[in-house]
């Protein structure tokens, strides 16, 4: 799957995540050991919103980043954002939010309209990573920060057997039977592997302009959170 490019992948990749959403999030629990509930806790907090701050969830899938930043920053404006609706609306059966249709690399938002925008496992799935990243820095006002939660391709270690063992077989086992959808959980490995390291992310980040870059990583360097201000 990842040897698809261009508008071809694009629409492979909304096909995939119409047909696994309403599995979407027990699929998320059960492959990081519901590990992702912390993540996205941490990656709102990474966000640094105040009062009235305005937030873009990008990627938002059936919500959880935009719902987590809710319950952190409850007077939070925030804006939950997919490419697929089917996604949002699952999400909109979970609980009601601001849903909008974006495609990450074209955002139907004006300038600095964000004081912050996260992203959880967003940017593997794009065509154009810079893109992505330039587009974010577009739509962040001055000062604003962007946060991203993703895979990465992690380096070569004793546990490296293990982790292949954990992506190529027994993630693709349960999602198949989970939600018929085999090929989608094999697609997760391979975009993993393909990805970019943290420390590739990172450099892209300061490359499109962002300043105050760090970074976290989780689960033997298979999850990393990045952030940055513009």
């Amino acid at each position: 799957m990842t040897q698809l490019k261009g508008y071809e992948r694009a629409t492979y990749v909304q096909r995939m995540f119409t047909r696994i959403a309403r599995r979407y999030d027990l699929m998320n629990r059960l492959m990081t050991g519901g590990q992702d509930i912390r993540w996205r806790k941490q990656a709102i907090q990474l966000a640094r919103l105040e009062g009235s701050a305005s937030l873009l969830d990008l990627g938002t899938g059936t919500g959880d980043l935009a719902r987590e930043a809710l319950s952190q920053f409850p007077h939070a404006k925030v804006i939950a954002a997919d490419f697929t609706l089917e996604m949002m609306r699952v999400g909109e059966k979970i609980s009601p939010l601001n849903f909008s249709a974006a495609d990450a690399l074209h955002l139907p938002f004006n300038d600095s309209s964000f004081d912050a925008v996260v992203s959880g496992f967003l940017l593997r799935n794009v065509i154009d990573l810079q893109k992505a990243l330039v587009e974010q820095y577009r739509v962040l006002a001055p000062g604003g920060r962007i946060v991203i939660l993703d895979t990465t391709r992690p380096t070569k270690n004793i546990l490296s057997p293990f982790i292949w063992i954990h992506m190529h077989l027994i993630i693709p086992a349960v999602g198949g039977l989970l939600t018929g959808v085999r090929e989608a959980y094999c697609y997760l490995p391979e975009t993993t592997e393909s990805f970019v390291t943290a420390e590739e992310m990172a450099a892209l980040m300061a490359s499109t302009g962002f300043k105050r870059i760090g970074s976290r990583r989780f689960i033997f360097g298979t999850v990393a959170i990045h952030w940055g201000e513009k």
